[in-house]
Parts: C-alpha cells; sequence; structure tokens
C-alpha cells in the first residue's frame, strides 16, 4: 500500500484531537490515534473518533489524506467514512483490514500484515506470546449545549376608567331695565322683536395612539463552575515468582 509521506511515526502526537474533513469539507469528528502496519510501522489506518464524545471508532486511510494546520483531509466522503466497518480493538486483523481495503476501493498486496496502534507490536510464536496487556479507562469530558429556559415577550391590550375635571363656560343673559326720558322718535309706536343668541362650551373626547415603551430581549451569558466525577477502572500486573528481572522500556 502506498503511505502519504506526511504521515509519520513523529507526527501521531501532533495529529492527535485534529479535525478530519471529508472530501465535501465536512467536519467528521477528530484524529483518535493511527494504526502502523506491525512490520513496517508505516501509518496506515487514521482512527477517528465520532459519536458523543468520540466514543465510536472509524478508520480511514492515509492514503491520499493531507495534513495541514487546521485538521486533516481525506479523500472520500462523508458516507463512505461512516458506513465503514467500525473497529474497537487496538489491533486490525488481516480479514478485517481486507474488508476496509474493499470498503474504500484500495487494492493492496495479500502479503500485508495487520496493522496496530504505536506502542503495540505483533504477536509472534514461543516465548513472545506470554504477554499481559495492561489497560486502564481514560475520563473525557465535554460539553453540550441543551435548552435552560426560555424568554417570551407578549403584548395584550385592557382597558381602564379615566376621568378628568373640566370647567366649562355658557354665556347667561340678563335684562336691564332703566328709565329713559326724552321726545320718542317719530315711528318709535309699534311692534319690536330683539333676538339675542347664547352659547356654551361641550365636552369633546378624543383618543389618539401614543407610543410609550419599547421593551426588547437580549442575551448575556454567566459561567458557573461544576465538578463531574466517574469511576475509571485500571488494571493492575502483579509480578510473582522467583528470580525475575524487572525491565522497563
Amino acid at each position: 500500500m502506498r503511505q502519504t509521506s506526511e504521515f509519520t511515526v513523529e507526527r501521531i502526537a501532533q495529529l492527535r484531537g485534529m479535525p478530519v474533513y471529508a472530501s465535501d469539507h465536512e467536519q467528521i469528528g477528530k484524529v483518535d490515534t493511527i494504526y502502523l502496519d506491525q512490520d513496517t510501522r508505516v501509518p496506515e489506518w487514521i482512527g477517528i473518533g465520532t459519536g458523543f464524545f468520540g466514543t465510536k471508532r472509524l478508520l480511514v486511510p492515509t492514503e491520499g489524506a493531507t495534513a495541514k494546520d487546521d485538521g486533516v483531509y481525506i479523500s472520500c466522503d462523508k458516507d463512505t467514512v461512516e458506513s465503514s466497518p467500525e473497529v474497537k480493538d487496538d489491533s486490525i486483523s488481516e480479514a478485517t483490514e481486507r474488508a476496509l481495503y474493499d470498503h474504500y476501493g484500495i487494492s493492496a498486496s495479500d502479503d500485508r500484515s495487520s496493522s496496530t496502534l504505536p506502542g503495540q507490536s505483533r504477536p509472534t510464536s514461543g516465548a513472545d506470546q506470554n504477554t499481559v496487556t495492561r489497560s486502564e479507562e481514560e475520563l473525557r469530558v465535554g460539553k453540550r449545549r441543551t435548552e435552560a429556559g426560555r424568554v417570551r415577550l407578549r403584548k395584550w391590550v385592557e382597558t381602564e376608567p379615566v376621568r378628568e375635571d373640566l370647567t366649562l363656560e355658557r354665556e347667561t343673559a340678563q335684562v336691564r331695565r332703566e328709565p329713559v326720558d326724552r321726545p320718542a322718535k317719530a315711528g318709535e309706536i309699534g311692534e319690536q322683536e330683539v333676538e339675542v343668541r347664547l352659547s356654551e362650551e361641550q365636552p369633546v373626547v378624543e383618543k389618539a395612539t401614543v407610543a410609550k415603551e419599547q421593551f426588547s430581549v437580549t442575551k448575556g451569558e454567566d459561567t458557573r463552575k461544576e465538578t463531574v466525577s466517574e469511576q475509571l477502572r485500571k488494571e493492575r500486573v502483579e509480578v510473582d515468582g522467583e528470580d525475575v528481572e524487572r525491565v522497563d522500556t
């Protein structure tokens, strides 16, 4: 299988946690680990952590993949990756690897070996098979946004009585009688009528709609600290026997 020179053992630690983008530039997940060929120790598969907290692991080939500053870009689309066989073990058997090759349409020679995580070695016959692998659970804590409440502005109409006092004016008539001592003018004797119009003020009520207040909703953020706890299982290895020399590598 042809390898991409960008993916080396030295870069494995740098790539962990970087986002992985499909050929349509849609993010699939993040780099979880890289599987090496057990014979050549060359990176062959990129393990992608998907799902909630990245608990689901899918594999994509390093062939055609490119590592950039903002993430790893692969040559296949998101649907192809999500429909690939899920790998849960730290090593990939030759049968599983053949299925992955067929799924991605990659040709490989028949003498290829299985792949494994960095630090894992291929089991061999004899004394090398007498090994015990110690594993432990790691806590992965993330954050997700959920709805914490709602704020709603609702407007309705209600009526209320309003009273206001007015002072109204009304004209009145006064008839004044005064004595007159003078000669009457010719023709003053006869019928005569004088009419005077009187007026008054009446209350007039009108209603006008006037904007008084404006309400708006803005969002801010408060922060709080919360401690999460979980029980993690960790395997221990006890060495019991005589004439045992312990060598740490």
